[in-house]
């Protein structure tokens, strides 16, 4: 693992950057078509939005202006939570290849596991939600389909009708969140752990020991939480708008933090808040 290039190896034997850069919050128009051209600019091969940050469009916009070949890049989209059913997933999806101008996805998640439309069967919900994804999967408009925000029960239930299992899980994991039961599922089933909010929504940036850990390295302190999450074996998806930004988060290939910066990261708990549950969501 030596650059934004290098990748992780899925279980269907898909190739995916080890670093993505990520949309969340980011808003549709002049500001994410920016921020998402930077990043190709900058080397990022990995681009990961869902169709609940409205802002498809835009990534769709930036990678047909960037000049880097549709082929090279590496683009994931999530279904919304009120989509899922085979009827829906089928129709949504392909609304999603239409705003980001592609003919094909190279990941697919489902957003999270029990939306509040589908609580009271968010079992069978998800069972035909899956169904969808496996057939576009095996028709090649989607080159790997996974989950997002799923716990071990979640996965358990889907497991029960699933043809193909998932091959990612992206997940709320930041220094001070580890979600250790979930690791450990995924680890077991050889499910990839995506890494979404790896700065901890900014919050990273204000914890005393990853402030002495940066400076002991000279590093920044997001430099040193995204490679926590690398040498972890996740798949940080940094977000920025800012241009400088965006390049220092892909610096993270020429320093190493020891076994003992690794303990004191891995010591940190709720420093960045903790994930949301996913039963109990509002939306």
């Amino acid at each position: 693992m030596d650059s934004l290039t290098s990748t992780y190896t899925l279980a269907n034997g898909v190739k995916i950057p080890v670093v993505g850069f990520g949309t969340w919050q980011t808003p549709d128009g002049d500001v994410a078509v920016a921020s998402v051209k930077a990043a190709l600019a900058d080397g990022y091969r990995h681009i990961d939005t869902a169709q609940g940050y409205q802002n498809e469009e835009s990534v769709g916009k930036a990678w047909q202006e960037s000049g880097v070949p549709r082929e090279e890049i590496f683009l994931t989209t999530k279904l919304w939570n009120k989509n899922h059913s085979y009827d829906l997933t089928m129709s949504s999806f392909e609304e999603s290849l239409k705003k980001l101008g592609t003919d094909y996805v190279d990941l697919f998640l489902i957003h999270w596991p029990n939306p509040i439309d589908f609580r009271d069967h968010w079992q069978q919900a998800n069972a035909e939600t899956w169904r969808a994804m496996e057939e576009l999967y095996e028709a090649g408009k989607i080159k790997a389909i996974g989950v997002s925000n799923f716990q071990p029960h979640h996965l358990e239930e889907l497991k029960k009708t699933a043809k193909i299992m998932p091959m990612v899980n992206q997940i709320f994991l930041a220094p001070g969140e580890k979600q250790e039961e979930v690791v450990q599922y995924c680890e077991d089933n050889h499910i990839l752990l995506e890494a979404y909010s790896p700065l901890g929504t900014g919050k990273i940036f204000d914890v005393p020991e990853m402030k002495t850990l940066a400076a002991a390295h000279n590093k920044s302190i997001a430099q040193i939480a995204l490679r926590w999450s690398l040498q972890h074996g996740f798949l940080p998806l940094p977000k920025s708008v800012a241009p400088s930004r965006i390049k220092e988060n892909t610096e993270l290939f020429d320093f190493e933090l020891s076994p003992e910066d690794m303990a004191v990261i891995d010591g940190l708990d709720g420093v960045v808040g903790k994930a949301k549950n996913p039963d109990t969501t509002t939306f």
